[in-house]
């Protein structure tokens, strides 16, 4: 007979964060969702961003944040894309993140302002975002950043 193992909550809302925000990749990954598919991968990130508020540094939160963006873009909603890429960006500013993290919340500015139709502000973002992954120390991180960011509607090298 095995001996069950109890968990605290803590222990539990820290393994649901993780999980709902791979789940949240998963989806995101597909080239095809069903509409339930959709409401999952949203339900999902923002599970996973209010878990990690829980339990988590304010990186987690940049990237929570960050994440929910990237869903609504790829989704087509601007206005909730812009307001967590908003949320991300400040979290960074806030707590003096940098490199990789405000690179990418530079990145979810300019994705969802593209995506709202506001290029001017996609052009300085992405050139934001560019300055950002110079502080990017490792050369493998940076160069998946700038791929990452040559897919922003209005890019150019």
């Amino acid at each position: 007979m095995t001996e069950e193992k109890t968990y605290t909550l803590l222990e539990c809302e820290k393994k649901l964060g993780a999980d709902f925000y791979n789940l949240t990749w998963e989806l995101l990954d597909k080239t095809e969702r069903t509409p339930e598919e959709q409401d999952r991968m949203i339900h999902a990130a923002h599970a996973s961003r209010y878990l990690w508020g829980l339990f988590g540094e304010p990186v987690n939160f940049a990237r929570g944040e960050w994440q929910i963006s990237r869903v609504y873009c790829v989704l087509g909603r601007a206005e909730p894309a812009l307001y967590h890429a908003r949320r991300s960006l400040e979290i960074c500013r806030q707590h003096n993140i940098g490199d990789f993290d405000l690179a990418f919340a530079f990145e979810g500015m300019a994705r969802a302002s593209a995506l709202a139709g506001s290029h001017a502000d996609a052009a300085t973002h992405i050139a934001e975002a560019k300055k950002a992954a110079d502080g990017i120390p490792d050369e493998k991180t940076r160069s998946y950043f700038l791929g990452e960011l040559a897919t922003v509607p209005g890019y150019t090298a």
